[in-house]
């Protein structure tokens, strides 16, 4: 198994799941972001802002099994599983 593939779809899904969510905290809150986050997790609702920014994971994926980067494609599918772990665990809390 080629690693530097699996850690490179990993880091791409991370950074593309993370800045996705960002960019939606920034077009619908008015205040600064700390404030945002802080009121969303207070509420119960980060989990679910953190699943909307995971839907970017979805089309890396195909892309990468469609370039029969399978190792790439598993590195995305290892953040997903992550990702979900994190909003259940932010579900619980």
């Amino acid at each position: 198994m080629n690693k530097q593939e699996l850690f490179k779809g990993a880091i791409a899904s991370f950074f593309a799941t993370s800045s996705l969510t960002i960019f939606i905290l920034l077009y619908f809150s008015e205040g600064p972001i700390e404030e945002a986050i802080s009121f969303l997790f207070h509420e119960k609702k980060l989990g679910g802002l953190i699943s909307m920014g995971a839907l970017i994971n979805l089309p890396l994926f195909f892309l990468g099994m469609r370039k029969r980067k399978t190792n790439f494609a598993k590195g995305v599918l290892i953040t997903s599983i992550f990702i979900v772990v994190l909003v259940a665990a932010l579900k619980i809390i």
